[in-house]
């Protein structure tokens, strides 16, 4: 009996009745990965977060992120990563040195510049302004969640979810309230999963039918634009590295993310001369990169720390920035079309978020179901393409006010 005894010890099972979070947790993780897997949204990413989360709650694997506290030594001195690593184990190593230090968002965002295409923003620059807009549920939502008891800290993080860019409301949280991570980035990416569900929403909401049959291309021909980039080649390469100075001087905490999103595009601007780096930063290190940012990510949400009130506020105050973010863009539209007689289809407002390309396609689908000739893809993405740009000065923003 003495040998049953240490034996049933020895299982998770002796842990469960202690723990009974744990089983909720780990039923989230299995959704993340069904969410991932079968209904294929953003899997890249939940897949890794889903099963991160699941290791993090196997009782006694020691797979789960601890509380900053635990690695606070007397003297007021830190654990170092070999102290970090043989205490608590791989996880909390790769979460301290990679996601704490806010390593991996700018390596993953340096990736998504070198898959990045400024030319159509830069051929409708105008257009480019509606992605700004879709700023506002940034800021709408961080307001409201003051409001509603979150610290300063924790709002900035809560809103940067509308700017429907991954890396940023990670790199933001991680700058801003550490604590959140794993509610924040699982907000984040469900909500850029779900954007073929949101932007159709929002967008039958305020849209009329004949704003939805704006057709681009017969008000381009109606009224041709006046000036043209002659040397388009020339100007994507110069974009990337004047824009990275002017941002740089106004918002410098936005360098980081920005620097790295505009140095990824300009190596793939460049083509042949740097094509082995453009190959390098959009395979080998941004797979690499995702792989440890997700179960890394997964990892902080253990029961303990994910199964709180504060949580549910997360998810719908989430919803909340990716909606007003959405609407933002489309009003901002409507608005410039009371004054200007080449209309703009108010579509084109709505993907001023970072979910890029999706939101464009989403977008372009929509049109094409009102009138079948209305091609707005190449219009979406420039509004769509700004949209990277301004959540990156936008976390910049919030972090340079509540750090």
């Amino acid at each position: 009996m003495h040998i049953l005894e240490e034996l049933y010890e020895m299982t998770a099972f002796s842990s469960l009745g202690q723990q009974p979070g744990v089983l909720l947790m780990l039923l989230v993780g299995f959704v993340l990965l069904y969410l991932g897997i079968a209904k294929k949204y953003e899997p890249l990413l939940l897949v890794p977060i889903g099963f991160g989360v699941i290791l993090a709650n196997l009782p006694g694997g020691g797979m789960g992120v601890v509380s900053a506290d635990l690695i606070h030594l007397p003297n007021d001195r830190y654990m170092n990563l070999f102290e970090i690593g043989s205490e608590y184990g791989i996880m909390n190593y790769l979460y301290y040195a990679l996601i704490k230090t806010g390593f991996l968002p700018p390596i993953i965002f340096m990736g998504v510049g070198a898959l990045t295409d400024f030319g159509p923003m830069l051929r409708n620059l105008r257009l480019a302004f509606f992605g700004a807009a879709a700023q506002i549920g940034i800021f709408t939502v961080l307001l409201g969640a003051i409001a509603m008891g979150f610290t300063p800290q924790e709002a900035g993080s809560l809103g940067i979810i509308g700017g429907a860019d991954g890396p940023t409301a990670i790199y933001t949280t991680i700058m801003l309230a550490p604590h959140l991570l794993g509610p924040i980035a699982i907000a984040a990416y469900s909500y850029m999963a779900l954007v073929p569900v949101i932007i159709p929403l929002v967008a039958k909401a305020l849209m009329t039918k004949k704003e939805f049959k704006i057709n681009m291309k017969q008000q381009d021909k109606l009224y041709p634009p006046k000036h043209k980039i002659k040397n388009l080649k020339l100007a994507k390469i110069l974009f990337p590295i004047i824009l990275g100075v002017v941002v740089a001087f106004f918002v410098p905490s936005s360098v980081p993310l920005l620097g790295m999103l505009l140095f990824g595009n300009l190596i793939k601007e460049l083509g042949s001369i740097t094509s082995r780096l453009a190959d390098a930063a959009t395979g080998p290190i941004m797979n690499t990169a995702t792989i440890f940012l997700g179960l890394a990510v997964g990892a902080t949400m253990t029961h303990d720390v994910f199964l709180k009130g504060q949580t549910l506020g997360i998810i719908v105050g989430g919803f909340l920035a990716f909606a007003i973010s959405i609407a933002g863009g489309i009003l901002a539209v409507k608005a410039y079309n009371l004054f200007s007689k080449k209309k703009i289809n108010p579509l084109i407002g709505a993907t001023g978020l970072s979910a890029v390309p999706m939101a464009s396609r989403v977008a372009n689908e929509l049109a094409l179901k009102y009138d079948s000739s209305n091609h707005v893809l190449q219009y979406c993405m420039a509004s769509n393409i700004s949209g990277v740009i301004g959540s990156a000065v936008a976390a910049g923003v919030l972090i340079s006010m509540l750090q």
